[in-house]
């Protein structure tokens, strides 16, 4: 109640590991960094580990079917699934778990034997297949796919305690441990939803998306082995090729893989520069960022990140993947998680495709192993600047909202404003450098970091900033009232008023305040893109059901989603896809999905 919660750890909770440094770099998938349980505000500390409970065990058909009469005239259905698999697409029930009151679980065994494990499912289908109760889990997704293997579809209204949980309070954890507290956190929940504004967000874009993910999740992926073990060695000889070069510019062989070894030859051998940095313990700092800022001075650091990427582009994807590859169904099947990142934005894993490199022949390479069904064709579409558009909706700027409507290139139409030329004769330089600024600002880029990225004096970067906010006024505005709203709320918000807590925002000490600001400005540029994709998904799945497409969304990545789809289905399947991505949400400027087809993802993007 008075949130002494360290102390309430060492009595209740099992001693949590050291959180991690809080990253000051703003993250398009920023994860939540605390370990709570539940929001300060919802929570007890007569916990789940000190609740009273009563567990009630069935263990015969005959109970079972007095357990499904007694419930199905409940109008509210807690359940839960208990499995022996955290995954759910090889997970076999070993339990069914219901709640229709605080305090008491009914726990149903499922026998080892599937025809009988099916006889005892079926009783309980007609409850999780009413549109009549609503059903409230936590994870819900889970408890839907475990039950899809065993033929039934958990149909709505649902209510996923996670997800109500992760809306309320984007920064923290939303874990919980028994079924009882599933019941306690959604009578506490509900309620708070409503206080709070996000009933929207939660009933019409959270909820709606499960089913989608789900069957994304269990439909799953093809991939082309052949072509990922012809990547494999390609890269793999490429990079010994590199270690060639390394170690003949550094005159002797070393553990590349080693920062101290690399510190040592690149500062204490080849004095690359005068004052590197040093760790506390002494240590010769070879970071990324730090490497990447002295490329310049020799070439046997461009040698050295090329190979860092290669060996990670090998040990996560392409060597990785295989074995990622489901013996049962002979497809990936990626885990969406739906809240994890701080900013609303779907993240993935097992394997995380959301960082398959965009830019470069390496992943590419990874994404032309991406392949539909056999006999279907690889469907991509992705929002072209869906970021940009929303910033130009967000700040009203006359400029910006003028290049979108127009139909121009925004970059070039950036570069033609600030360098004060026509559209027809912006250099390929001006471009990049406009292009820079435009996504820069949008991520609260300073001029030493434009500087920085763009291999330029400060003075230019100063300048080009500068230009920048005298071409589009209303970006200017835009970010002065976001970090004032949120100095005055404590929070910044989505179009659908999903929140990004941002306590620090009064901070005294600048570098953690200049860091609030920034995701004042940001979270609701990425936040209502992150939303307007979601909606799109849900209307797209909406509408495969109502038409009777027989073609699959497979995956979710950034602004773009795929799909494996029959021919005969193609002209119909590319004109819901991108009527619903153009019209999710009315911009003053257009929404703009760009689209492409081929036999595997690569073609198609």
């Amino acid at each position: 109640e008075l949130e002494f919660k360290s102390l309430l750890d060492k009595f209740v909770k099992k001693p949590q590991q050291q959180q991690k440094t809080v990253n000051l770099q703003l993250d398009l998938f920023a994860e939540n960094t605390t370990e709570d349980a539940v929001g300060s505000e919802f929570s007890s500390y007569e916990g789940s580990k000190t609740a009273p409970c009563e567990y009630q065990l069935v263990e015969t058909e005959e109970d079972a079917l007095k357990i499904y009469e007694k419930f199905s005239s409940s109008k509210i259905l807690v359940l839960e699934t208990k499995t022996t698999s955290t995954n759910a697409i090889d997970a076999k029930l070993v339990g069914l778990n219901f709640a229709i009151e605080e305090g008491k679980v009914v726990q149903v065994a499922i026998p080892n034997e599937r025809e009988k494990a099916e006889r005892i499912v079926n009783i309980f289908k007609p409850l999780y297949e009413s549109s009549e109760i609503l059903k409230v889990g936590q994870n819900i997704k889970y408890d839907m796919e475990v039950l899809m293997n065993y033929g039934v579809r958990l149909a709505a209204p649902m209510f996923d305690t996670m997800l109500a949980h992760y809306v309320l309070q984007p920064e923290q954890k939303h874990n919980t441990e028994t079924i009882a507290e599933t019941l306690h956190q959604y009578n506490v929940l509900k309620p708070r939803l409503k206080e709070t504004g996000v009933e929207d967000l939660f009933y019409n874009i959270e909820m709606p998306l499960v089913p989608v993910l789900a069957e994304m999740e269990m439909t799953g992926v093809r991939l082309d082995t052949d072509a990922l073990a012809e990547t494999s060695k390609v890269l793999t000889e490429r990079m010994h090729q590199i270690e060639q070069n390394i170690y003949g510019l550094a005159g002797h062989e070393f553990n590349i893989a080693s920062p101290k070894q690399v510190g040592e030859v690149l500062f204490g051998e080849m004095k690359i520069v005068e004052k590197p940095k040093k760790t506390k313990t002494g240590q010769y700092v070879t970071s990324e960022e730090v490497l990447q800022q002295l490329r310049s001075k020799a070439p046997i650091v461009d040698h050295i990140l090329e190979h860092r990427g290669l060996k990670k582009l090998l040990g996560t994807y392409v060597d990785a993947l295989p074995k990622l590859i489901n013996p049962r169904t002979g497809h990936i099947h990626t885990t969406f998680n739906q809240a994890v990142t701080a900013t609303g934005r779907l993240s993935s894993s097992n394997p995380n495709l959301q960082n398959i490199p965009v830019r470069g022949e390496d992943g590419k390479e990874i994404r032309k192993c991406f392949i539909p069904e056999p006999g279907q064709l690889f469907f991509s579409a992705d929002y072209s600047q869906i970021e940009l558009r929303v910033m130009a909706h967000l700040s009203g700027d006359k400029n910006m909202i003028e290049a979108f409507r127009e139909g121009y290139d925004i970059h070039a139409a950036t570069a033609a404003r600030i360098y004060k030329e026509d559209i027809n004769s912006v250099s390929r330089d001006q471009r990049t450098k406009a292009k820079r600024a435009n996504f820069g600002i949008i991520y609260g880029i300073t001029v030493f970091g434009l500087a920085e990225r763009l291999d330029i004096s400060r003075d230019e970067a100063k300048q080009l900033i500068e230009g920048y906010f005298n071409t589009f006024p209303g970006v200017h505005a835009y970010m002065e009232k976001a970090k004032q709203l949120a100095r005055e709320h404590g929070y910044a918000e989505t179009f659908f008023h999903r929140r990004r807590y941002l306590p620090d925002i009064t901070s005294g000490n600048a570098t953690v305040r200049n860091f609030a600001e920034r995701n004042a400005i940001n979270a609701p540029i990425q936040g209502s893109a992150a939303d307007i994709i979601k909606i799109a998904m849900v209307r797209i799945y909406e509408r495969f059901q109502r038409e009777g497409i027989r073609s699959k969304m497979i995956l979710q990545v950034h602004d773009e989603l795929n799909f494996s789809v029959l021919p005969e289905e193609k002209e119909r399947v590319e004109k819901i896809v991108i009527e619903e991505m153009q019209n999710a949400y009315p911009l003053h400027v257009p929404l703009v999905a760009d689209s492409g087809w081929g036999e595997n993802w690569l073609e198609a993007h």
